[in-house]
């Protein structure tokens, strides 16, 4: 028998037992966005660190200002590479209660429809189930082998669902201690209940919020209309002249840094079947905006985009006034591919709209963030093994796929820790995260469990 097939008939063996210890964790109300919450959230940390050292680990909680960290090593054979593995235990308050089935700190194991079971509770997808899959693994690897295939280090947050404050300056602290090869992160989706997906990209991020000022207060449209110059206007077409006719964004150096993404890629995500109809139908649209001759997934995945994300001025109350407004503004947001540079990009914005502005005219800017985007190599051998062991696991080929929005970890873990990230996760579209009757499919605990074992196994080859 391989190394590996020992390792998955383990956990088969002892799925109810991988439950049992899951549901502990669940039951434990670890909600970081409320302060009442911050024993729960310690306790939830401390159950941890106690069940790494079950497996081995030199577990410890580590005290931040905010919730605590968990972090955990486990050495591996000399010459296999460094892993650092992270997850969240902290979860999303549960309100409104009256909206769960259950009680939503009493998980259960339910049959959802026939022949689909599913792991009911808050945190069940959202990131204790998903953690749980690769300690699981590790578990049925020592229990097996009485060793690891390779150096691990484990991440455990207790802030994600309140912001990370502590993150930057606990990576930026404990750098030499976190470093590693790559980083596994297991905060994300299937492609479907039968298709595993990697995600390889993550878009970047631009936020400006602009302002335009013309007269020193309102004027009267009937007295100043025409003469006076009108901020809503000026902004108006500050605005239109972003995009051309094709949906190109016309702001000078914006497509720096970006690439073509490769046939094969694209091929690839053509054999998803995703379709302009079939992505815009449930939202209640037709008709593809953005750049012309693009499809939907290589424009949400892998183009850069422009998007108007608030704009006010003048009376925005109840009947009518004709006001010419003193000023306008807007919320923009600039969403990032490839090496685009964050502070190029906010820079030549600000440039194109002061200079369609008129000279007695007054122009203002406010910065709302800015993160580079994220792109893992296609080519990247830890991408190449990590799919071909998903592919084994499950009945049809893994796919990779990108994010139109953000993980801010991985990027984190680039900045302060100078590593790429490989994002695996086996939660589903319909698993209700941060809403109620948050599920996780009984199937995705049990395979994910399996497919990190593969995974390790493939990784260390």
């Amino acid at each position: 028998m391989s190394a590996i097939s020992s390792v998955l008939d383990r956990l088969d063996q002892n799925l109810d037992q991988s439950l049992e210890r899951l549901f502990k964790l669940l039951r434990i109300k670890s909600i970081s966005t409320d302060p009442a919450f911050a024993a729960d959230c310690r306790s939830a940390a401390e159950w941890l660190v106690a069940d790494l050292k079950t497996i081995g680990f030199d577990a410890s909680v580590r005290v931040t200002p905010g919730h605590p960290m968990v972090v955990a090593h486990h050495d591996g054979p000399a010459g296999s590479p460094h892993i650092l593995f992270y997850g969240h235990y902290d979860v999303q308050p549960v309100d409104p209660l009256e909206l769960w089935e259950d009680d939503p700190f009493d998980p259960k194991v339910k049959e959802m429809e026939p022949g689909r079971k599913v792991i009911t509770g808050r945190g069940s997808s959202d990131d204790k189930g998903q953690l749980m899959l690769f300690v699981e693994a590790c578990r049925a690897w020592k229990a097996v082998h009485g060793s690891l295939p390779c150096r691990i280090t484990l991440l455990f947050e207790g802030e994600e669902e309140s912001g990370s404050p502590s993150l930057k300056p606990f990576l930026e602290a404990n750098a030499e201690e976190l470093k590693a090869d790559f980083a596994l992160v297991c905060d994300t989706d299937m492609w479907n209940r039968e298709t595993p997906s990697i995600c390889t990209s993550l878009r970047g991020l631009v936020g400006e919020e602009v302002v335009v000022k013309a007269a020193n207060r309102d004027l009267h449209s009937g007295m100043y209309g025409g003469p006076a110059a009108n901020p809503i206007r000026i902004l108006s077409k500050i605005l239109a002249d972003i995009h051309d006719e094709t949906g190109r964004i016309t702001i000078p150096g914006f497509y720096d840094g970006v690439e073509e993404t490769p046939s094969q890629v694209l091929k690839a995500w053509e054999s998803l079947g995703e379709t302009a109809e079939s992505f815009l139908e449930p939202i209640g649209l037709s008709i593809p905006a953005g750049e012309k001759g693009r499809s939907v997934l290589e424009m949400v995945w892998a183009r850069p985009t422009a998007e108007f994300n608030g704009i006010s001025g003048g009376y925005e109350g109840k009947g009518f006034k004709t006001v010419i407004a003193a000023q306008a503004s807007a919320k923009v947001s600039f969403r990032l591919v490839h090496s685009q540079d964050p502070k190029k990009i906010r820079t030549a914005f600000r440039q194109f709209a002061s200079e369609r502005l008129p000279a007695d005219c007054r122009i203002e800017f406010h910065q709302h963030g800015g993160s580079p985007a994220i792109q893992l190599a296609y080519d990247s051998p830890f991408l190449t093994k990590a799919r071909n062991a998903l592919t084994e696991e499950w009945s049809k080929p893994a796919v990779t796929v990108g994010s139109g929005g953000s993980i801010p970890v991985v990027g984190d873990f680039q900045t302060y820790l100078g590593m790429e990230s490989l994002l695996v996760g086996f939660a589903l579209s319909d698993d209700r995260i941060h809403s109620p009757n948050e599920k996780y499919d009984l199937a995705s605990f049990h395979k994910g469990q399996r497919s990190w074992a593969r995974i390790l196994d493939a990784l260390t080859r």
